[in-house]
């Protein structure tokens, strides 16, 4: 009698074990109204340039590759570099990641060079952040507020074909707000462009 309700007891014992494990598990993935996850990752020069690096400031983070034709569209027409240049004096802080698996860091330079980039351009290859940030489509974007929480993910803008003559660019409308101490009124759009290469 006293085997059977041992038995019981510690199959209790651990389920609760389990469920504990459960809730205090890492997330997988960047949420939005979550805190955004940190990294460290290496620019074209070798530098290290890591997330906490910019606590205290709005961070824009742009999935980027320079093969993609779609991506070399929206940053030929200037839809992000126009953002950036916009909200710099605002203190607000542009990282571009590259996740494609075949790339160097000659690509990141010619990247620079190609497109006129002038904020870091940061080595991704192994796909890890790609990853964590959920990063599908090149050009992918998120915001982070100056508190650290992520409050926009999806397309640069509502233009997937590059066909509108007026264009949203969902970027520029979150910090204009972000920047004004409002709330984020567009969170999520739906990313578009070519999946990001990743080596797995």
């Amino acid at each position: 009698m006293r085997m059977r309700s041992v038995v019981p007891a510690l199959a209790a014992v651990a389920m609760a074990g389990m469920m504990a494990w459960a809730a205090e598990a890492p997330r997988t993935e960047a949420s939005i109204g979550q805190k955004a996850p940190d990294f460290s990752l290496t620019d074209a020069a070798g530098k290290k340039v890591s997330l906490k690096d910019y606590s205290g400031k709005t961070v824009v983070l742009e999935w980027i590759n320079k093969d993609c034709p779609i991506d070399k569209r929206v940053l030929t027409a200037k839809y992000i570099t126009s953002v950036e240049k916009k909200y710099h004096d605002k203190g607000v802080v542009f990282l571009a990641i590259d996740s494609t698996s075949t790339h160097t860091a000659a690509d990141l330079t010619a990247t620079a060079k190609e497109f006129g980039i002038d904020y870091p351009i940061l080595n991704d290859f192994s796909g890890k952040v790609g990853h964590l940030y959920g990063a599908k489509t090149t050009p992918h974007m998120f915001v982070i507020n100056k508190e650290g929480t992520l409050v926009y993910a999806g397309g640069i803008d509502d233009d997937p074909n590059g066909s509108k003559a007026n264009r949203v660019n969902f970027v520029d409308k979150a910090l204009g707000e972000v920047t004004s101490d409002k709330a984020v009124s567009v969170t999520e759009s739906k990313a578009y462009g070519c999946s990001v290469k990743y080596a797995d």
